[in-house]
């Protein structure tokens, strides 16, 4: 994430280091593709972890005797901790050393993992959430840091973006099924715990694979910049929390405009700080910040409206923690299996095009899922829906990562991938909380009935997937009038699709 030295430092291993024993990546073949496997598992982990969860709430919520309101903190703290401090960590990982934030990052999250999931209460496993996204925001740019300066060009480093990115893409669905299975064998309790042995065997590896690297030149870590962000967001995301108890409230009100203000703060800062944590130019490019846009509000439908279908999965449908787990997998296998495709029209049509059908698409796929009722039938309801979604998805997906990068200076490359991650999770906390908010204004206004026991949840439910869906075809007028690159003037680059 280091902006102010050289282009070569980030990419080049033998300018990569500062310190007289620090040594570039091994040269030797199998190595280098063990040392892949090895950020490849610690990638799974950080995807993973975000939708396993999901899976495990119903229970976890019924055993720890956690609210609603408690239940979406849970997905919230991770994202937002995520989101908010992935840009430092990117600094600290290329300053402080790769390999030993790559180290430190895996025991952290396994320790907070642990904490997790030994949780007796429901503010112990909130506590362990928020430290997963710590941690995770250091492991995530420290793993693409090490891969980026092992692999530094030719067809090996496609061959490796290539298997890092499937990782990356397959992450959620995994994290669906394992997170179904773990439940219902053993407890939700292994949905964190199973991070643990993941945690262990990528440390024990990676200790005598992987050769630590850092960045030169200028290492000054822009402290007040990370502040000024983080306490922005979170007082925004709070403040939308508060919005469940009503939205004239003081307290709504007064954390929504500080957290305006600290951004604005923010935003003023980076603009004049000699080592800004976000380059204000990464983000005032029309087309990169059309992209950074789209990602949020799509992070926020992603991560915020699904959290309630594993929900209505579980407590109206009555399906099992695995039964639901298989049941949420449609749409992350319709992401799957067409990004190939999205992939070979982007050459042809460009990305304004794609990104501008997607959001569209997928918008469609959520006003499909409103329609969801209290008897349910998942055939027609429910899959429709998360077909349409997913092909949606890897619509945008594809090119955003892309445009992201594009017109970058090499030296930006890396803030430019980590910003398009960060407004993800951003947004799917700002989502979280924005559709919690909604969901507890319906399901207050209604009355509970012998004949409809469920008929307030589902209507909360539903109120949830269409304020995403509108949120989604926000991004189609953005995607058109600001992503806007000639197609003859776009090259698609495999390994900038999984950047971020």
């Amino acid at each position: 994430m280091h902006e102010t030295a050289p282009a070569t430092e980030r990419l080049t291993p033998d300018r990569a280091t500062t310190s007289p024993g620090a040594t570039a990546p091994a040269e030797h073949p199998r190595r280098r593709w063990i040392m892949l496997a090895v950020v490849a598992l610690a990638q799974l982990m950080v995807v993973l972890d975000g939708t396993i969860v999901n899976i495990a709430l119903p229970a976890a919520q019924a055993d720890l005797g956690m609210t609603d309101s408690d239940r979406s903190w849970v997905v919230t703290l991770y994202a937002l901790a995520f989101g908010s401090l992935l840009l430092l960590g990117g600094r600290v990982a290329d300053y402080w050393g790769r390999k030993r934030s790559f180290i430190v990052g895996m025991i952290g999250f396994a320790l907070a993992s642990a904490l997790g999931g030994f949780a007796v209460s429901g503010e112990m496993l909130l506590l362990a959430r928020g430290l997963q996204g710590v941690f995770a925001a250091l492991l995530a740019p420290a793993a693409l840091a090490l891969l980026t300066v092992t692999f530094p060009s030719g067809p090996d480093r496609t061959r490796a973006f290539a298997v890092y990115g499937t990782v990356a893409g397959s992450g959620a669905a995994v994290g669906l099924l394992l997170g179904g299975v773990l439940t219902e064998y053993l407890s939700w309790h292994w949905c964190l715990l199973v991070n643990v042995p993941i945690a262990l065997v990528a440390v024990i590896a990676a200790v005598p694979l992987v050769k630590e690297s850092r960045a030169d030149g200028n290492t000054k870590y822009d402290i007040p910049g990370a502040a000024l962000i983080t306490a922005g967001l979170a007082s925004i995301v709070y403040g939308f929390s508060r919005a469940e108890l009503g939205w004239g409230r003081l307290d709504t009100i007064g954390f929504l405009v500080l957290g305006v203000v600290l951004i604005a703060a923010f935003v003023w800062w980076e603009g004049k700080s000699k080592n800004p944590l976000l380059p204000l130019r990464v983000i005032l490019n029309r087309v990169r910040g059309g992209a950074y846009l789209v990602s949020m509000l799509v992070g926020a439908a992603l991560l915020g409206g699904l959290l309630y279908l594993t929900i209505y999965f579980q407590l109206v449908l009555g399906m099992t923690a695995l039964q639901s787990g298989l049941a949420s997998l449609p749409m992350a296998g319709s992401i799957i299996v067409g990004a190939p495709f999205v992939t070979k029209l982007l050459p042809r049509f460009g990305p304004r095009i794609l990104m501008t059908i997607g959001p569209a698409v997928a918008a469609a796929g959520l006003f499909w899922l409103s329609s969801i009722t209290e008897e349910g039938n998942y055939a027609l309801q429910v899959l429709p829906g998360q077909i349409l979604l997913g092909l949606g998805l890897a619509l945008v997906f594809v090119p955003m990562q892309n445009v992201a990068l594009s017109g970058t200076e090499p030296r930006d490359a890396g803030v430019a991938g980590a910003a398009l991650t960060a407004t993800q999770q951003i947004g799917g906390s700002i989502g979280t909380a924005v559709f919690t908010a909604f969901y507890a204004a319906v399901v207050a206004a209604a009355v509970p009935s012998a004949a409809a026991p469920f008929a307030g949840f589902v209507d909360g439910y539903s109120t949830v997937f269409m304020a995403a869906a509108v949120g989604v075809l926000v991004a189609v007028p953005i995607s058109w009038f600001m992503v806007r690159i000639p197609k003859g003037g776009f090259v698609v680059n495999p390994e900038a699709v999984h950047a971020g």
